[in-house]
């Protein structure tokens, strides 16, 4: 379907350009949001005699845009959840959730302006795309973690979820035997460190004693 921008679209083109999209992509998105007319011979009237209002329009968009651009560009958003040893989080961050803490925060972010392209599943610091204006756009930091005090790690530039797993290494030793040959398993406490061969000689030596007692016995009896 051949269309007429109405603003600018990234990789699309720029007001008044004449673009083919696919059917879905005009019908789901730039027909109903206003961001474009389908391009008939009706609506390129109707554009070019309200083009310099359309314009008008736009530029003062960008320069509302560009003044809050100033305030919020460079924010710093921190969230705390919940998230398994692995870093990975029980849920997700979505764009909602941004807009919520920017809000908290004191910047009036809509949920369609951030540019998320998909959920936060783990911990850790992104940079996310805010697009306050087709023109405008700027980016902000956030920072997901389990505890303030793990925030502020991250945001000092450390990788926590690194220096857990070398504590978890460090703190693994294993048992040193010093008497142990190479490629020998340490006994473990309470077992007798001396070998089943060197104990086979003492059980063959009290079975031959039992032997040896009746034969004894017997030549007792015959001399009696």
């Amino acid at each position: 379907m051949e269309v007429i921008l109405l603003e600018r679209i990234e990789k699309l083109g720029t007001i008044g350009d004449v673009v083919k999209v696919k059917n879905g992509y005009a019908r789901n998105f730039l027909l109903p949001r206003g961001k474009a007319l389908r391009a008939n011979e009706s609506n390129r009237k109707v554009f070019e005699a309200n083009r310099e209002k359309i314009e008008a329009t736009n530029a003062e968009r960008r320069s509302g845009a560009e003044a809050d651009a100033q305030k919020i560009d460079g924010a710093k958003v921190q969230l705390i959840r919940q998230a398994s040893n692995t870093g990975q989080l029980y849920g997700s961050v979505s764009a909602r959730d941004l807009a919520e803490a920017l809000e908290t925060a004191g910047y009036k972010v809509a949920k369609n302006q951030i540019v998320l392209d998909k959920p936060i599943k783990a911990i850790g610091v992104q940079d996310v795309k805010i697009a306050l204006h087709p023109e405008v756009s700027v980016t902000i930091t956030v920072n997901v973690a389990r505890s303030p005090e793990e925030a502020e790690l991250q945001a000092q530039g450390k990788d926590v979820m690194a220096e857990m797993f070398e504590k978890d290494v460090a703190g693994f030793t294993e048992e040193f035997d010093p008497n142990a040959e190479p490629g020998e398993i340490a006994p473990e406490a309470g077992e007798s460190e001396a070998p089943a061969a060197e104990a086979a000689p003492e059980a063959e030596t009290a079975s031959e004693a039992e032997e040896a007692a009746p034969a004894a016995e017997g030549e007792t009896a015959e001399e009696a």
